[in-house]
């Protein structure tokens, strides 16, 4: 129970959870769910199986205010997943020549649109392992290009200049609104330029399949609707990452009102990145994945850090998702070549 400022006893606000124990959930984030649960003006939460803790509340949720919290988002604004058809078939890849020619989107660049950004953010060439419900224009022989990156600096500015003044929401959410749709909309761009440098250096072309954010807030007739690591599933199709070592998928959602047109947006974290060095034994070991599939990472901590092992099980939280209902699964993919950040030389 929370309480008012007056004292009396504030129910807490309804929490979906879409998981089961099998998709292994942190505790401390189940307490900051609780706490979320307990805040003025919050009326309704979906957490989903990708649950993990963030720096100002869960991540792998959705939160209905009746008020914009600038903290819901985070300052990665905009930030999401997108996946592109390429023209070239799949046993024309060779994994050694792949990885070369990706090493193209490490060239400097006069603007930050159509770069990566570190942390999680990545451009995977991707293979067709399962196809469970047909997606045009995709067959066994195609190769698929899935980029995950946001706003770089420009969600981080906007972020910056409201969130101080608003945790207890914003009194006149406009200004943070405008600049906040700008971002989502300049994430967006930014991934179709990433895709369009990669399919440049593949000697390609790349047909967007779907662009899914999961990090932004919307208007609806109930209340804002914001998404932390929550991807926005009122659209036919929706991505979700695995890991380097584990497959992709692309779900066929159904997005129930319970779920407030949301779903995971990944396999999410199962150890935090300080963690990881003690957990890593050769982190050479980490440039290649058991699908033969290389992974373009020369920063060292990065490579560590993002190692497949600080994932969750990605078929458990996809089974979560397809148990509750919440989705079905279209594609599965696996990772051919995952590049993050190479020395531009």
């Amino acid at each position: 129970m929370g309480h008012s400022l007056f004292g009396a006893p504030r129910l807490a606000a309804p929490i979906s959870r879409f998981y089961t124990p099998s998709s292994w959930i942190d505790g401390k984030a189940e307490s900051q769910l609780t706490t979320l649960s307990q805040k003025e003006g919050v009326l309704k939460i979906a957490a989903f199986p990708d649950l993990h803790p963030g720096k100002y509340g869960p991540v792998g949720a959705a939160i209905l205010a009746d008020r914009i919290f600038p903290q819901l988002v985070g300052n990665d604004i905009g930030c999401g997943m997108s996946l592109f058809l390429l023209d070239i078939p799949a046993h024309r890849l060779k994994a050694d020549k792949t990885a070369k020619r990706l090493r193209a989107l490490s060239a400097p660049r006069q603007s930050q649109l159509g770069t990566i950004g570190g942390g999680n953010h990545f451009c995977e060439v991707q293979t067709v392992s399962d196809i469970h419900s047909p997606v045009a224009g995709v067959c066994k022989n195609s190769v698929l290009l899935l980029v995950h990156s946001g706003s770089r600096a420009l969600g981080q500015a906007v972020f910056a200049a409201h969130a101080l003044e608003a945790t207890n929401g914003l009194k006149d959410p406009k200004a943070y609104l405008t600049a906040h749709n700008q971002a989502v909309e300049w994430a967006s761009a930014n991934r179709n330029a990433i895709a369009a440098r990669a399919a440049t250096a593949l000697r390609c072309t790349a047909t967007l399949i779907c662009d899914a954010p999961h990090n932004l807030v919307e208007a609806t007739p109930h209340g804002w609707l914001h998404r932390k690591g929550a991807a926005k599933a009122d659209l036919p199709l929706v991505p979700l990452a695995g890991s380097r070592e584990a497959p992709s998928y692309l779900l066929s959602s159904r997005a129930p009102l319970e779920a407030l047109a949301s779903l995971a947006h990944g396999a999410g974290r199962k150890f935090d990145r300080g963690s990881m060095k003690a957990r890593i034994g050769n982190p050479a070991s980490l440039s290649r994945t058991r699908f033969g599939g290389r992974v373009v990472c020369e920063d060292k901590q990065m490579l560590v850090e993002e190692a497949p092992k600080a994932y969750k099980n990605v078929q458990a939280v996809v089974a979560d998702i397809e148990t509750h209902g919440l989705a079905k699964r279209a594609l599965t993919l696996h990772p051919f070549v995952t590049f993050k950040k190479a020395v531009h030389l």
